[in-house]
């Protein structure tokens, strides 16, 4: 009986082995003999993307079939990366298996785009191509160039590194981390405002000092020096120059107009509610490590919006603000402020680009 169970286990593991050996003798031997072939998009294709469009076809991508040596399942992606990268970061933007084309959507190529550090509304280079595999053998097809213009929901910034920001109380010099923001007016906007403190002068022509405009937190986007004119800004210059001071800083970086102003402005308040009446203002003092505009005074009980009181800067109406809809957010030239009678502390907070606000507390 023992010799039978011997001679039965020899037989099946020959036979193991028999099977095994042919599967391999069967198996086909995969090799790329031709790569594959993108034929859309054409060289210099250009997408300028928009939201409102996020769900259509930004374009079909289609390719001539990878050959590799018999009838197998291949496996295609369309890889994206910016030019000159030479493909060491490639993002995907759709893969497919054993068919030629590819379709993606805006919103798709959109965040590939933003992915690879493009810049939302500036026209940027890439390069795509086809990666084919079957197992572990992987070919590419031809590289080709194409333009493309991203968008953002977000409402884009404008970050001010520089050699003024230890001094001034916004962290290390020349770190986007820390330093302050002009925000536009929407997404998709060009045109910049915010508030800046510049504790010493900066001379932009002297080592370490200036400061410049950045589109990203990082060196990596757009950087705006000093333009060619007064005024004026650009992607060449060098550092912006500025004398000590709290500024309201307005850019457009539409490559149409790239212009600049500094706005060197002090706060105080005004209105029939405050010491001065409508005639002389009562001066605020600025804080820079509250990065905020304060001042202890006796006020008067007076009713909006005929009466109250407002922020004013440099002493004329050139730049006001009140509350309209007394919400405690600002908008420029809104209406006066209401106020009850006694003694207060009104903080006036400029810190957060186009969302300024202030607070008015009993003492």
């Amino acid at each position: 009986m023992k010799n039978i169970t011997k001679s039965l286990i020899a037989l099946l593991a020959l036979a193991v082995v028999s099977c095994s050996v042919e599967d391999v003798q069967d198996r086909p031997v995969i090799e790329g003999v031709d790569s594959p072939v993108l034929t859309a998009p054409q060289s210099g294709a250009a997408y300028i993307l928009s939201p409102d469009a996020a769900d259509s076809q930004a374009e079909r991508f289609t390719w001539n079939s990878a050959n590799y040596g018999g009838d197998v399942e291949v496996t295609y992606a369309v890889e994206m990366d910016k030019k000159g990268n030479s493909f060491k970061t490639p993002k995907e933007l759709g893969t497919v298996k054993s068919q030629n084309q590819v379709s993606v959507s805006v919103s798709k190529l959109n965040s590939a785009a933003l992915a690879l550090s493009a810049t939302p509304f500036v026209a940027g280079d890439f390069e795509v191509r086809i990666k084919s595999n079957v197992s572990t053998n992987i070919m590419y097809s031809n590289v080709v160039g194409i333009v493309v213009t991203p968008y953002t929901t977000e409402t884009p910034k404008l970050w001010v590194p520089g050699g003024y920001q230890n001094a001034s109380g916004y962290g290390s010099d020349w770190t986007h981390s820390s330093a302050p923001t002009l925000i536009a007016e929407g997404y998709g906007k060009t045109a910049f405002e915010g508030y800046v403190y510049f504790a010493t002068a900066q001379d932009g022509t002297k080592d370490g000092q200036g400061f410049k405009l950045s589109s990203q937190a990082d060196w990596s986007g757009t950087n705006y020096g000093v333009g060619t004119t007064g005024g004026t800004i650009s992607t060449t210059g060098g550092n912006l120059s500025i004398a000590a001071g709290y500024y309201r800083i307005k850019a457009d970086t539409d490559p149409t107009k790239l212009t600049y102003t500094a706005l060197k402005t002090t706060w105080g308040i005004i209105g029939n509610a405050t010491p001065g009446g409508w005639d002389t203002d009562t001066p605020m003092t600025y804080d820079p490590a509250t990065k905020k505009w304060t001042v202890t005074v006796t006020l008067t009980a007076q009713s909006a919006p005929d009466n109250g009181l407002k922020f004013r800067a440099n002493g004329n109406w050139d730049l006001n603000y009140g509350d309209t809809g007394a919400n405690g957010t600002l908008e420029e030239g809104g209406t006066n402020i209401g106020t009850t009678a006694g003694k207060f502390l009104i903080t006036l907070d400029l810190s957060k680009p186009r969302n300024y606000t202030y607070t008015i507390v009993k003492q």
